[in-house]
């Protein structure tokens, strides 16, 4: 009798550190996740000064723009929190499309070999915060899933662990846009 309760407390046991174990797991690919998305917030917030002065040259009177993007900029760096980095980041996001825009009226600007460079780095580091953001959905849900379900939900709250929040797109992005064909 002794051997079969030491039997089902070593599974007990060896139940506990394998659920412990998948949950500290899936919580450091959640970070890892969200690490990857800094890293590109970073990246962005480093093309987007060059950017500024190449077009500044050209468009010196869109100055209004080329503040703003600055002003999002050290927010994004500034914040605190993935929520608050996110949110600065989609702001700034919607204003460096307001630079292309510029670039739009000038000709010259939109020939100049730096600035379509730093126009398609920035493109493609936006492509990867978005992959990023996808990333860190998915490992945040994995996650969540894990503390959620039995037995790994008994470990997690033994020990305490806490569900992770979605990256959400802003509502005003999720508005459809309207087409007027109408002149």
């Amino acid at each position: 009798m002794l051997w079969i309760i030491l039997a089902i407390v070593a599974v007990i046991v060896i139940l506990v550190i394998i659920s412990y174990n998948s949950l500290v797991k899936s919580h450091m690919q959640t970070q890892e996740a969200w690490s990857q998305i800094d890293v590109q917030l970073k990246r962005r917030n480093d093309l987007i000064p060059n950017l500024l002065e190449t077009v500044k040259g050209y468009a010196a009177y869109e100055e209004k723009t080329l503040t703003k993007v600055s002003e999002l900029r050290a927010q994004v760096a500034q914040a605190k929190s993935p929520a608050e980095a996110m949110q600065a980041s989609d702001a700034l996001t919607r204003q460096v499309s307001g630079i292309f825009a510029v670039a739009e009226n000038y000709p010259d600007l939109k020939a100049n070999t730096s600035f379509v460079k730093l126009q398609e780095e920035l493109t493609n580091t936006e492509n990867k915060i978005s992959y990023s953001r996808q990333l860190y959905n998915s490992t945040t849900a994995n996650y969540n899933t894990k503390l959620q379900t039995f037995p790994s939900s008994l470990v997690a709250g033994i020990f305490g662990f806490k569900p992770t929040q979605f990256l959400e797109t802003p509502e005003e992005e999720k508005v459809v846009p309207k087409v007027d064909f109408n002149f």
